[in-house]
């Protein structure tokens, strides 16, 4: 028996999967960690916290699956990744972190994005690399860097992010597969190499950044003082893998034409898969390689199932002694104290912009709001509002990727939000179609180790995921309750147009006063 593992660099947590040849689950081990927000705008995290997170889970994973199932470490034939997209550290040539890691969610390269937009300069670069413009990008982040911290700028002799911090720990090379090179914004889609017009705008060099490899790109000879830490095989193939955003995509099975994948985790997106490259002339959607072969399409937004914590923490802090006593998970009591409202929340509609957003608006100041609110309505309201604006927001996002790649067929949902059947047919009501959850939820590991199968060459195409996916549930969009979702969907919708020019004063105004503190 081989056996493989799946390895999730998400934004909160490390997750690592081990899988045996028929992709069941033999142990799963998660290691949370500090995500910074200390000064306006910041999201940032500690790469070495990052990788001892993942040493610790590789080591407990191991140990364990030696223990209870009698796995040695010769038999665990790959580790493979699927890895969160667009985040940046800049090194010394000591290889010696200059910066922590700044994640997706950080936002403070938006007056850099907005000028690239103004000029028209922006749009010229999206169509090449197919990253939207917006601060989640390492574009922005340089321009940023090179602005407001020019020490670092040019002291920095290298440019990673999270996942090739991490192989260059373990094996001492320089290298970043093609799934996440094109989420930096610096990567033209259509050569597969660094773009050099864009890097010479940015001020930064090929030689700075990690060398493009293939998703099926091999290391193996991990330095020896890990190889005892975490109990593997020194040779053990280690494989790039992809992002996290087309792996969730190949994890649920969602890489045909017209087949799409809605995810919710800390953040969340829609995507659906073409064979080449698919660029949006109003520059709404992103074009993601997953391999050479299959191109991810879709728009990814900020705001997800840390709306909801945030609304946990916020608006329910009392229920917490409550779960407790029940003995029932937090949110699991939230939804069901959502589902005593009736769909539409009885008109009252959340924008879930607490963290700026990306798709389908691109708009870092946009803030979050409660609309509609009255007398009549309690917190009961206030978090199936959270939750379905959530997936408003969503279906947002789906309007536009239909205008980019025609109608979408079919939904297959991942992510956290899976796992509530309340919100998965808040999801099918609101985009009138079945939605199919997956039985197994661990969708990137998955995908992580059917990319590592394809790589040591014991399955000719990631296609064939199909062999190794479980079974599904589907959920029907209700008609009684779609046609209220129907009525608020438009209002949902002009609003968030009609805001941008107050979301900008108002994200200007909280930043200046939260500087003069």
């Amino acid at each position: 028996m081989k056996y493989y593992i799946g390895i999730d660099l998400g934004t909160t947590s490390t997750k690592a999967v081990l899988f045996d040849d028929k992709a069941k689950i033999v142990s799963t081990v998660n290691k949370p960690y500090e995500l910074y927000r200390t000064e306006p705008d910041m999201a940032e995290e500690d790469p070495n916290e990052i990788f001892e997170a993942l040493i610790a889970a590789l080591s407990e994973l191991v140990r364990s699956a030696k223990e209870k199932s009698g796995v040695e470490k010769a038999e665990i034939a790959a580790v493979s990744f699927s890895s969160a997209m667009h985040s940046l550290i800049a090194l010394d040539e000591s290889w010696n972190p200059l910066t922590r890691v700044i994640t997706w969610a950080d936002t403070r390269a938006v007056k850099f994005t907005e000028q690239l937009k103004e000029t028209g300069k922006g749009q010229e670069i999206y169509e090449r690399t197919g990253t939207p413009i917006h601060p989640m990008a390492p574009l922005s982040k340089l321009l940023w860097l090179r602005s407001e911290k020019s020490e670092i700028f040019t002291k920095a002799k290298h440019y990673l992010g999270i996942k090739e911090y991490i192989f260059h720990r373990l094996f001492g090379v320089n290298r970043m597969d093609i799934s996440i090179a094109s989420g930096t914004g610096l990567f033209n889609i259509f050569d597969l190499k660094w773009d050099q017009e864009v890097l010479d705008y940015v001020g930064v060099s090929v030689a700075q950044l990690p060398e493009p490899v293939d998703t099926y790109t091999i290391e193996r000879g991990m330095k020896s003082e890990f190889a005892k830490i975490t109990g593997l095989a020194e040779d053990t193939a280690f494989v790039y893998g992809a992002g996290d955003g087309p792996l969730s995509n190949l994890g649920v099975g969602a890489i045909q034409t017209g087949v799409a994948a809605i995810t919710i985790g800390t953040s969340g997106a829609i995507r659906t898969v073409a064979k080449q490259p698919v660029i949006d002339k109003k520059g709404r959607t992103f074009t993601y390689a997953l391999d050479k072969e299959h191109w991810v399409i879709g728009g990814p937004v900020n705001n997800g199932g840390d709306v909801f914590r945030w609304a946990k923490n916020n608006l329910f802090d009392a229920e917490k002694a409550t779960a407790e006593l029940l003995g029932i998970d937090e949110y699991d009591l939230l939804t069901a104290i959502a589902a005593t409202v009736p769909a539409g929340s009885d008109g009252l509609l959340f924008h879930p912009y607490l963290g700026g957003e990306r798709a389908p608006i691109w708009d870092a100041n946009a803030r979050g709001s409660f609309f509609g609110l009255t007398h009549n309505h309690t917190r009961a309201h206030m978090v199936r509002a959270v939750l379905e604006g959530i997936i408003f927001n969503l279906f947002m996002v789906s309007m536009a990727l239909s205008e980019v790649v025609g109608d979408l067929k079919e939904i297959k949902a991942t992510g956290g939000f899976a796992r509530s059947t309340l919100w998965r047919q808040i999801a099918a009501d609101i985009f009138e179609a079945p939605i199919t959850v997956p039985s197994d939820l661990e969708s990137g590991a998955l995908a992580a180790m059917v990319v590592a199968k394809k790589a040591l060459g014991e399955i000719d195409s990631i296609e064939q995921i199909s062999e190794f996916l479980g079974e599904s549930e589907s959920y029907q969009p209700y008609p009684e309750t779609f046609s209220n979702y129907r009525e608020l969907a438009p209002i949902f919708v002009r609003l968030s147009r009609q805001l941008q020019t107050e979301y900008r004063q108002i994200a200007d105004y909280q930043r200046s006063h939260t500087a003069k503190k």
